[in-house]
């Protein structure tokens, strides 16, 4: 057995070894700006004051350089190498104008300790939903716990299980370009209602625009998916309470057409 068989975070690492070099290109029409501004205003509704965030799973840094541009301090633990190199060449404070910080270690985020305590922490773009095990999940989120004061904010996004079952993974077909390469991501998903995951079986095509030579390459992503319950006993357990849950960027309230979801934990009082 590969040690990715049973470890949710080395089979995420596997996967973006190869997944890294394309990644910003992929996600280059996601509003990452949109995204920090929303991110940065739910902690601060909470907590005006907020200035040190711990992000888990900061990926290329994106998220991480954007907010430290809206003036906090953020320090990110990624555990894919390439997706670190990726975020480290890119510039720690890149973007930052001057108001914040960002830097990223190296760190499984269900056990890295980094020397907090932290007003905050995040974890974006479905990172928790990466955590395909009940053990993983309470872990990570005992680990936020283990760095945010008391009455600090943990903020993530989740696939939302009603939205999931009623409107049903597909079949899609992605196509980006620059200057150097075009690129075809096919995904086709599987649903695993016994437990609460969507294998998604990635098969791309890289084409390289100066020599036309075609390179194909296959991933498959677990996701899981939950409902409040489950994040409501998750989160007691950990010492913390729901704060808000919403719809991502909108603000809704979620539904059965809500397919990601944003939770704002609070951490109860020591």
């Amino acid at each position: 057995m590969k040690k990715s068989d049973s470890d949710p975070e080395a089979a995420v690492t596997e996967v973006f070894a190869e997944y890294s070099q394309y990644y910003d290109l992929l996600y280059a029409d996601k509003d990452y700006d949109a995204e920090a501004s929303y991110v940065a205003r739910k902690l601060r509704e909470q907590r005006p004051n907020i200035r040190r965030v711990i992000e888990f799973g900061s990926g290329t840094g994106r998220h991480g350089r954007l907010l430290a541009g809206l003036g906090l301090d953020v320090i990110g633990i990624e555990r894919s190498p390439a997706m670190l190199s990726r975020s480290r060449n890119a510039g720690a404070g890149k973007g930052s104008v001057g108001v914040g910080s960002f830097t990223a270690v190296e760190g499984d985020i269900r056990a890295r300790v980094v020397r907090g305590p932290f007003d905050a922490a995040v974890s974006l773009f479905h990172v928790v939903s990466y955590q395909t095990g009940n053990d993983d999940v309470a872990a990570l989120f005992n680990n936020a716990a283990r760095h945010i004061a008391s009455g600090g904010i943990f903020l993530f996004d989740v696939w939302y299980a009603p939205a999931v079952l009623t409107l049903r993974p597909e079949t899609r077909i992605k196509r980006v370009a620059n200057d150097q390469m075009k690129i075809t991501r096919i995904a086709e998903p599987r649903l695993l209602t016994h437990s609460n995951c969507v294998e998604v079986n990635y098969d791309v095509f890289v084409e390289e625009s100066m020599t036309g030579r075609i390179r194909q390459f296959q991933e498959q992503h677990l996701m899981r998916y939950f409902t409040t319950p489950e994040i409501e006993l998750l989160a007691k357990d950990s010492g913390f309470h729901i704060s808000e849950a919403e719809e991502w960027l909108t603000g809704k309230p979620p539904s059965t057409s809500t397919w990601g979801i944003c939770y704002v934990l609070q951490r109860n009082a020591s």
